[in-house]
């Protein structure tokens, strides 16, 4: 007997639903922050029922850290312009407009909050950290295959990324170029 299994179709309804539902809880962090809406709040936002949120994601913090660590991680690939220097200016100017977009603050807002957030939030912050880490570190090992002298991945964390998240959560002025390399100027 030839059991026909179903066909799934990768970007279909499944990953229709999943943006919407990740673009709903977004816009309500920017519009009302962290703890101010329910699953209920984001489903009606999202167009959907509140038993596709719980069947896919569980439960809320579940939902928020999976929005947090996709809409986080997935934005910023690693450049490779032949040197180091260049490859950090470009890829610190990614983060830049990632987390000063349209999205940007209120997804590092809620990085932020769930870390602070039980289990699951610090679970979500620690992967978020990994893989941010991870990519420095691929960037950096590529730098010193080149024979560069790079520094360590929490080197690029402290004096490039974290002024630069600063700057966005408390509304400390623009991460202008200029700013940006002067980031990189003073970590190389």
């Amino acid at each position: 007997m030839n059991e026909r299994q179903p066909v799934r179709r990768p970007g279909g309804r499944s990953s229709r639903v999943g943006a919407q539902v990740h673009q709903a809880v977004t816009d309500l962090i920017g519009e009302r922050g962290y703890g101010n809406f329910t699953v209920g709040d984001i489903a009606a936002r999202a167009g959907v029922a509140d038993s596709s949120i719980y069947r896919r994601w569980g439960t809320l913090e579940s939902l928020l850290a999976d929005v947090a660590l996709t809409r986080l991680n997935a934005r910023s690939p690693m450049p490779d312009t032949g040197t180091l220097a260049g490859d950090l200016r470009t890829y610190a100017a990614q983060v830049a407009r990632e987390i000063t977009g349209p999205d940007g603050p209120a997804v590092l807002h809620l990085a932020v909050a769930l870390s602070g957030n039980g289990p699951q939030g610090l679970r979500a912050g620690d992967e978020l950290r990994a893989e941010r880490m991870r990519q420095l570190q691929s960037m950096l090992d590529r730098a010193r295959d080149r024979g560069e002298d790079a520094p360590d991945a929490l080197g690029v964390l402290d004096h490039i990324l974290a002024p630069m998240y600063i700057r966005v959560l408390f509304g400390m002025g623009p991460l202008t170029p200029d700013y940006i390399d002067a980031l990189v100027d003073r970590l190389l």
